[in-house]
């Protein structure tokens, strides 16, 4: 895994190793999976659908991770490429790197960051553009 973002877990897995600083629900998991939600809206893909623009961090996570979050969230805007499909490349990696470390129970959170990411991958490579969906008429694609 990246030296940057093994940083970064470590910092948030001990943070988070203090049950005091836990919130209802909480799994180890989350960690992988909200530093894989800071990835993706730091890489702002572009083929991601309209309404997946961002990925939203969770209220309790965010009051949860401490004064941590803007040093991590710096340290994240720091990895750059030179492309988004290099992006694509290291968050896809990120991602089953970090289900690698889980049972399947604990999955939850990283599945279904992973079903979305290898959805917008198939764009990439068909090169096909996002289709807008009306919510109205989900049948009708604009």
């Amino acid at each position: 895994m990246d030296k940057k973002i093994e940083e970064i877990l470590n910092i948030w897995h001990k943070h988070f190793a203090d049950e005091a600083n836990q919130y209802s629900e909480y799994e180890a998991s989350d960690i992988e999976y909200f530093v894989g939600c800071m990835l993706y809206n730091h890489f702002a893909f572009s083929k991601a659908h309209h309404n997946l623009k961002t990925m939203d961090l969770s209220y309790d996570f965010l009051s949860a991770c401490g004064d941590e979050y803007e040093m991590i969230q710096k340290m994240i805007a720091e990895i750059k490429f030179e492309d988004e499909t290099e992006a694509l490349a290291f968050l896809q990696n990120y991602i089953q790197e970090a289900k690698a470390k889980y049972t399947k129970p604990e999955l939850y959170l990283l599945d279904r960051l992973d079903y979305h990411v290898s959805a917008m991958a198939e764009r990439y490579a068909k090169n096909v553009d996002v289709q807008k969906i009306d919510f109205q008429n989900p049948l009708l694609k604009k």
